[in-house]
């Protein structure tokens, strides 16, 4: 008897496993950049502090515009909006590091309420500095005895700008999202968000300089909707 509503048991439990994936869809697709793209990127000047320019080989080049082969771009942050119901934080924390006085990664996405690491794994002094506009901004410092600094955020805030006081040319982007549906491009361009509930939405690419843009989509059961972006420099 035991065994029988053991296996009525397992049973739902993999029906109710197939029903969540026959209602999910993937978005997946590729951003590039329209345009010449530049002979040469900003070099980063770290000579305030020689401890972080001894950290690095050679130059280090800005992380604002990371092309990859045919103008693919890195460090855009893909969602889809306003994906409705209740969507609970992971349980590990998202993490970022100060390493090599760089924020790494250059752009992130972190859910309501999970906890937000800050490392830093260059020994040297730092200090963390939110320019949050919806959360509530923080400014820890963290001296090289300091290796680690927990945070977390209450509202959806996209995107929100983090910047170190003493090293002015770091900063990162930190997308706050209600749920678990974006994902951040690599060199590659390519993105791919799973497990969309099916329904119709608005999927939102964006960088730094270059702004949004926008494209409605339709996700169906079991679904993969394939979308390519390009973004260009604003017409002055």
């Amino acid at each position: 008897m035991r065994f029988a509503k053991d296996l009525l048991a397992l049973a739902t439990v993999s029906v109710l496993a197939i029903s969540v994936t026959a209602v999910a869809g993937t978005v997946t697709g590729t951003v590039k950049f329209d345009g010449t793209a530049p002979k040469k990127l900003r070099q980063l000047k770290m000579d305030a502090d020689p401890k972080c320019a001894k950290k690095h080989s050679g130059p280090v080049m800005s992380e604002m515009l990371v092309l990859g082969d045919g103008n693919t771009m890195a460090n855009i942050f893909v969602r889809v909006k306003d994906v409705p119901g209740n969507h609970t934080a992971p349980s590990e924390p998202t993490v970022m590091d100060q390493n090599g006085c760089m924020y790494v990664p250059h752009v992130m996405g972190v859910m309501v309420g999970q906890k937000f690491l800050i490392k830093n794994s260059d020994g040297l002094l730092h200090n963390v500095h939110s320019l949050a506009k919806i959360n509530r901004a923080f400014n820890r410092a963290m001296p090289g005895a300091v290796t680690e600094a927990e945070f977390t955020f209450e509202k959806e805030e996209v995107m929100l700008k983090i910047k170190c006081d003493v090293h002015p040319w770091m900063s990162a982007y930190v997308g706050v999202m209600t749920h678990p549906f974006y994902d951040v491009t690599g060199k590659d361009g390519k993105f791919e968000i799973k497990g969309v509930p099916a329904g119709t939405y608005e999927i939102e690419v964006w960088h730094e300089k270059l702004g949004t843009k926008t494209v409605s989509v339709t996700v169906g059961e079991s679904d993969t909707q394939k979308l390519d972006f390009s973004l260009s420099v604003p017409k002055k």
